[in-house]
């Protein structure tokens, strides 16, 4: 599927001084003319039972039998994109199925991370494939056309050979940027106006890993990436180099004095001696939108998980910091959104010795206190102890694409079995 270039490049330029890419490859798509190709993949239909729970809008995503759903969502083009460890189903925002798919219709792979680019209307998504017989490993990108995610699709297989799941992916209005572990070479960007085309893409290889990619908002060409360590935060900013290719062309450190930053501990769950993972102190989705940087995650609160949340500038200095947290519960696997007019979700789940896992969010509007979220909203209550240890590695949530201004959150709870169900939120601030 793909032809490489054997173009290697010195880490630094000795003409500009910009940090470029170890290495390029072209990737030739994988074209396929509508989501289903033609209705002829089976049909995913799941889901629905809209209803209004606390002043948001509700309605169930999927339940794949298991209790890693990994659930994320995707909103823009009058669209709910809905994936799972399974599958990818898509909704109208009345929460009314539209159509499903497995995930063998994208080229294979699990753990679709989910995007709606706003300044390209597009969607897109990766899932990393490791049991693949050419021992490409590839990570694929699958890129819409359009903003119909109904319509034609394109997906380039690119190559990790070394890598290991837990890869994530964001964008800028230029650049496509993934970062996964594994290997000398742990980040890689392309151009979306290749991708969005369906056109052979260059893809650019960068040594080691750059942090975490961010989903930017606002209209900027530049690709941001994350890192997070016990002191400090890490912005590197990705733009293009005076040759037109993509470059390192800032690294930004500033200490980030979290109140908390140990990883947060297995939380208990009602019934049983068994806990369930709690989530990542490292957060799993961040966004720029207002020249800001905004991200949740997870972290140990007096030894049980509780969840914080950040405004950050882009030169690293913090704006305000928030904290979820409970006496006796625990709140886990945390993502945010926030909105054109800086209004903000955080999305999350609970559990406790008294409880089992169940769908939460909080919001705020701009105008709130600095640091503060309205009431914790109940979107779903569990209903059975899981089997313990992993519970999915994510929730997700999101901003509308369509108008900015609505946000959206999926989170999961423990259904009757004790496996993953799912749950739809909008909230309109």
């Amino acid at each position: 599927m793909t032809a490489l270039c054997l173009l290697a490049f010195a880490l630094v330029s000795p003409h500009t001084g910009e940090t470029l890419p170890i290495r390029t490859e072209v990737v030739v798509p994988i074209h396929q003319s509508s989501f289903n190709k033609d209705g002829k993949a089976k049909s995913r239909q799941q889901g629905g039972n809209p209803r209004t729970v606390s002043g948001a809008f509700v309605f169930d995503g999927s339940s794949d039998g298991d209790r890693q759903v990994d659930p994320q969502i995707a909103v823009g083009g009058g669209y709910v994109l809905h994936g799972t460890n399974s599958g990818l189903i898509i909704y109208d925002k009345s929460g009314k199925y539209v159509a499903g798919v497995p995930q063998t219709e994208f080229n294979n792979g699990i753990d679709p991370k989910l995007f709606y680019d706003a300044n390209n209307h597009i969607f897109g998504f990766d899932m990393w494939v490791y049991w693949d017989k050419a021992k490409v490993k590839p990570v694929n990108i699958s890129i819409s056309e359009t903003s119909n995610p109904l319509g034609a699709w394109n997906t380039y297989p690119v190559s990790a050979k070394e890598g290991v799941d837990g890869g994530a992916i964001g964008y800028s209005r230029k650049w496509i940027g993934y970062s996964y572990p594994g290997g000398p070479e742990e980040t890689f960007v392309m151009r979306t106006s290749e991708a969005k085309a369906g056109k052979p893409a260059t893809v650019y290889h960068f040594a080691g890993s750059l942090g975490e990619p961010v989903a930017t908002q606002d209209p900027m060409d530049d690709l941001v990436f994350v890192q997070l360590t016990d002191q400090e935060i890490i912005l590197t900013t990705v733009g293009e180099s005076k040759s037109g290719g993509p470059a390192i062309t800032s690294v930004v450190k500033a200490p980030h004095k979290f109140a908390y930053f140990e990883w947060p501990p297995d939380s208990p769950m009602m019934g049983t001696p068994l806990k369930t993972a709690s989530g990542d102190r490292n957060p799993k989705n961040l966004v720029i939108q207002g020249r800001n940087l905004w991200f949740s995650h997870t972290v140990n609160v007096n030894g049980r998980a509780g969840v914080q949340w950040h405004q950050v500038r882009l030169d690293g200095k913090f704006i305000q910091d928030g904290l979820l947290s409970h006496p006796t519960h625990s709140y886990i696997e945390t993502t945010l959104a926030v909105n054109k007019r800086k209004d903000v979700l955080v999305g999350f789940q609970e559990t406790g010795p008294d409880m089992f896992i169940s769908s939460r969010c909080a919001w705020r509007k701009a105008s709130d206190r600095s640091g503060t979220l309205r009431p914790i909203i109940s979107l779903a209550e569990g209903l059975a102890a899981t089997r313990g240890g992993p519970w999915g590695d994510y929730s997700g949530s999101v901003v509308d694409g369509d108008n900015l201004t609505d946000l959206w959150t999926i989170q999961s709870f423990a259904t009757k079995n004790g496996n993953g169900g799912t749950v739809i939120a909008r909230i309109r601030p």
